[in-house]
């Protein structure tokens, strides 16, 4: 089950942030690791997007419908490398661990 077109931009336009070094793409750097792997690179705070820009927030809603509809994880998706650039650059420092 492919991701369909509308989701797969939201997704990669998100991703394309994450990999950014402002406070909204720790946001949503945040969101989308909390899909990958919750227990590994932590949880959601819900209240997180009150931070960033309404059409990222938009981004991020369209987003968070696809795994419980696809019922898979983003590397299965096709985003596996994306997403492990996203943990090198938020997760792998001490920083932001």
């Amino acid at each position: 089950m492919e991701i369909s077109n509308a989701p797969r931009a939201a997704m990669e336009r998100l991703i394309r942030i994450a990999q950014g070094d402002s406070g909204q793409c720790r946001v949503v750097a945040g969101f989308l690791l909390a899909w990958w792997n919750a227990a590994e690179y932590g949880g959601f705070d819900l209240t997180e997007p009150w931070g960033v820009d309404t059409a990222i927030a938009r981004d991020m809603l369209t987003v968070f419908a696809q795994p419980r509809h696809r019922r898979r994880y983003p590397d299965s998706l096709g985003y596996g490398a994306q997403f492990q650039k996203i943990v090198h650059r938020w997760r792998s420092s001490p920083i932001h661990t």
